[in-house]
């Protein structure tokens, strides 16, 4: 590709926006004509974080283009603002129906002259020079990024087995280990025994291999003698001209939660060491740039001074002069100096850390330092170069803990613990007895009380997962602590790119379901400052109220006490949100209304909890998730409507994640599981009969479908699996087929070819659920997506008629429909049936539902009391009538009422 002249950032942002003008609309508002591979089409880019580290190891992200806009294997060239072509990596992450590319993933290297946009082309690419070099044998696979080697075994229990820069051997036998108690504490007199495992391969794959990026993938279990326990996947991830190894870790629970007690998660690494104690170094990252800077043999603070040159030298993490230049009274008691061979910092809270350190084994620990909330990142080497280690979200995964151990001898050890083994052991016991509800009718009484679906067993821990993400960086020289600081910092945020709303909204992707922010209209403004509270309220209270944790960041709460002045944390089905009435949705689409950072690292957050800790991966209720619960997985009531894939899609889409990749295809054949685990079965929903080889299940046209057609859609698109694509269209046609359409509710599916029996005819089941878990979104991408006019009529219908009068119901279905709720949140249902029909009476229609707020939110509020002691015990912002329930479903409501009927809008 040629070099283009430079040019001004407020030039290139026009000229992207004009090519990217030239981009056929598609959306779910209207059908588009097939267009041929894009002429002149380019895609503006812009980094997420505004300040962009030149730390970062590498980007991928995901950009999504119009129906019949580009081929299948169209390639990409990338350009910086001031011209220069960026070497790109890409791929395609989902397709139309005709073949087009929906979603692309692109990948770079490292940047770090690159601040401003950059432009995306579909134009042929030059290729790329001095790509990573991955190599393969019946025992190991080797990697080289041009900046390091690492070789990572196939078999046994050391993972990594070395890691070089420039020839040198940096950290040898990475492997993964585990601390298991047999209870969380001890009693007076009693003693706790410990087992330790350590992770053994099951399986190594090479994901994907290309010039910028290589992703391995590593499965198994943690082991000790007969016994294995937590099934892990760990991905490596690779870009060229590299020194770091980006390193997503995931642990499934399988254990017995009133014997096994995790006390310790970790990934452990042994660091070689040949230089003098004096010029071997410690760093650790505190906060707000904060470093903690020491040698293992300090030469400052002595009664004898060994001069300027040779302090400066060790404070600085450079060479220092040799010995025989010290001074005499210094070089012959150096022996004398305590060498500190151990070091930990450690994160018990979400607001406080610690650094020890002592000499060896057997000694007393001194206490180093101390702070709030630490960013996690540590560094052991010399002047010669050394090991950085870090974790990603350390204090808000708490507990967590950074250790060096014995960097006095040859060989080091490092361990990254995810679960510190200094904090209490892990105990997920549940959190009461059952208190007497050995029956149906004492379950469904004690739910009036405390809103908590309580069944024995079912309020278990097996199955849910938890992922982390750590970085190891092989570096030349240890680095200034402006340096260390900025690393942490990059591992904290992660360099990410994404394209603006409006081109967003431009392709329509997500159903069309959001528009991008545009000034001019006060009423749409307004509606935009109440958007623009509700999320900032709830950013502020993650931190107020410490939704943090190991097993809780990600989570809201789902509903406030105002009496105590706290989120119902204690009371039964009020406390985790557990993504009810889709909490995610309304996340994402208002971060691809905004193209806001801090909405991303939210939702992201979200996503990541929701889709590992809030569902069952393995066990009987897989790939199930959890109703909300003091517990995240302590509801009996498992539902797909949690384990959705509409709520992973925008995060995968986005960013290309592997991991959540796989939580999308657990979701594929949760049918099946809709056989044993009844969603509906406390309120008369039964198991098909006559169905001797276990091919039918009773499946709602709401939450379930609405969850399946999400899984079954993204697994389609992302795979072109026909099979899946089959039965998604055969469940689409028989529900339009049914007497009352989705007004039939629900009917039995065969779990082979997707269709629903038809029910019978004059009977009417409809939820106010059914449509506020994802279902008013899939549907609406369906319907972009597929040409089937019946379906498209049948959801229209349900749309209009859901919110319509007693008498309009009755014309159009026999009879009125009852109980019905949620009104404001399916105003956005009526707008979508006004877009399909253009018709301006119902838009307005939409518009006044939404504003009467029936069931919602009735009058928009900025209101905040600031609520300080004695009244509380910290202080905290309190706004009037807040519901998440309430304030997901209003975000959700105005989004899409804005994108379906905004021009009504007065």
């Amino acid at each position: 590709m040629k070099y283009l002249p430079q040019v001004t950032r407020r030039k290139f942002v026009k000229n992207a926006l004009v090519l990217a003008a030239g981009l056929p609309v598609a959306s779910s508002f209207a059908k588009t004509e097939k267009s041929s591979v894009l002429q002149a089409g380019a895609v503006p880019l812009k980094w997420l974080d505004s300040k962009i580290s030149a730390e970062t190891i590498g980007t991928t992200w995901g950009v999504p283009w119009p129906k019949g806009a580009l081929k299948k294997n169209s390639s990409f060239s990338l350009q910086s603002q001031d011209g220069r072509a960026i070497p790109v990596q890409s791929w395609q992450t989902a397709q139309w129906p005709d073949g087009s590319v929906k979603w692309t993933a692109h990948a770079i290297s490292a940047q770090p002259d690159i601040a401003g946009g950059l432009l995306l082309k579909p134009e042929k690419a030059s290729a790329v020079s001095g790509g990573i070099k991955v190599s393969e044998n019946a025992d190991m696979i080797s990697i080289d990024t041009g900046r390091i080697v690492c070789t990572v075994n196939k078999k046994g229990k050391l993972i990594i087995d070395r890691i070089e820069r420039d020839g040198r051997l940096a950290a040898k036998d990475g492997r993964l280990v585990l601390q298991v108690q047999n209870q969380p504490d001890a009693e007076p007199g009693e003693q706790i025994r410990t087992e330790f495992f350590q992770g053994e391969i099951k399986e190594v794959l090479i994901e994907q291999s290309g010039p910028i990026r290589t992703v391995l993938k590593i499965t198994g279990s943690h082991a000790a003698e007969n016994k294995a326990l937590l099934p892990f996947v760990v991905r490596l991830y690779f870009y060229q001209s590299s020194d770091a190894i980006r390193v997503l870790h995931t642990i499934i629970y399988d254990a017995d939660e009133s014997k096994d007690f995790i006390s310790g998660i970790g990934l452990r690494l042994s660091v070689p060491l040949e230089d003098e104690l004096h010029n071997r170094h410690v760093r650790f990252t505190g906060e707000d740039n904060g470093v903690f800077a020491e040698a293992i043999r300090g030469l400052t603070g002595l009664r004898r001074d060994p001069g300027k040159a040779v302090t400066d030298a060790q404070i600085n993490g450079k060479a220092t002069p040799s010995t025989t230049e010290f001074p005499d009274n210094v070089s012959k008691r150096l022996h004398y100096i305590p060498a500190f061979g151990d070091y930990t910092l450690f994160q018990p809270t979400p607001d406080s850390f610690e650094i020890q350190k002592r000499t060896k084994a057997g000694h007393g620990w001194l206490q180093s330092a101390f702070g709030k909330r630490a960013t996690g990142t540590g560094y052991l080497g010399s002047s010669k170069g050394g090991f950085l280690f870090g974790i990603r979200n350390f204090w808000q995964s708490h507990p967590a803990q950074l250790d060096i151990r014995n960097a006095h001898t040859n060989l080091a050890e490092i361990t990254l613990w995810v679960w510190a083994p200094k904090a209490s052991a892990m105990d997920l016991r549940f959190y009461h007895d059952g208190m007497g509800q050995d029956t149906f009718e004492k379950q469904r009484d004690a739910l009036e009380i405390t809103y908590e679906d309580y069944e024995p067993e079912f309020g278990r821990p097996v199955g849910v997962a938890r992922t982390s993400e750590m970085q190891l960086k092989i570096l030349a020289a240890t680095p200034e602590n402006a340096e260390i600081a900025a690393i942490a910092n990059a591992i904290q945020h992660p360099a990410q790119l994404v394209a603006e709303p409006a081109y967003f909204a431009q392709t329509g992707v997500f159903g069309g379901a959001f528009s991008a922010v545009v000034k001019g209209n006060p009423a749409e403004e307004k509606i935009d400052k109440q958007l623009d509270f509700y999320f900032d309220y709830y950013h502020k209270q993650v931190d107020q109220h410490k939704w943090y944790g190991f097993w809780n960041y990600g989570d809201v709460m789902h509903a406030y006490d105002n009496d105590r002045h706290t989120w119902r944390y204690d009371v039964g089905g009020y406390a985790w949100d557990n993504s009810e009435l889709s909490t995610d949705l309304w996340l994402w689409y208002y971060f691809m209304r905004t193209g806001r950072s801090d909405v991303f690292r939210m939702a992201e957050a979200m996503t990541r909890h929701t889709g590992e800790v809030d569902v069952h991966h393995i066990g009987p209720f897989s790939p199930l998730g959890s109703r909300h619960n003091v517990m995240h997985w302590g509801c009996s009531a498992k539902q797909l409507r949690i384990s959705t894939a509409a709520n992973r899609r925008f995060y995968y889409y986005l960013t290309a994640d592997e991991r959540v990749g796989d939580l999308m295809k657990e979701q594929i054949d949760a049918d099946k599981t809709l056989r044993t685990i009844i969603p509906g079965r406390k309120i008369g929903q039964t198991a098909p009969a006559n169905d001797p080889k276990g091919e039918l299940a009773s499946i709602s046209f709401g939450t379930d479908w609405g969850a399946l057609a999400s899984a079954w859609l993204t697994e389609w698109e992302r795979t072109g699996d026909e099979k899946v694509k089959t039965k998604l269209l055969n469940s689409m046609k028989t529900i339009a087929a049914q007497p009352h359409g989705f007004f039939t509710g629900v009917s039995i599916m065969d779990l082979n070819t997707g269709k629903f029996q038809m029910a019978q005819k004059g009977k009417l089941s409809v939820s106010h659920l059914s449509a506020v878990f994802g279902l008013a979104e899939i549907c609406a991408e369906l319907i972009a997506v597929f040409d089937i006019p019946e379906f498209e009529k049948a959801w229209v219908q349900y749309c209009e008629l859901y919110n319509a009068t007693p008498e309009e119901q009755k014309r159009v279905l026999g009879q009125s429909l009852t109980k019905l709720n949620l009104r404001q949140g399916h105003a956005r249902l009526t707008a979508f049936a006004a877009l399909r029909k253009k018709d301006a009476k119902l838009a307005d229609r939409a518009w006044d539902e939404f504003f009467e707020g029936g069931a919602g939110i009735k009058s928009q509020s900025y209101d905040v009391k600031n609520l300080t002691g004695p009244q509380v015990i910290m202080p905290i912002e309190e706004a009037k009538g807040i519901s998440t329930n309430a304030v997901a479903q209003w975000g959700l409501a105005a989004m899409q009422c804005l994108a379906y009927a905004g021009r009504y809008l007065k």
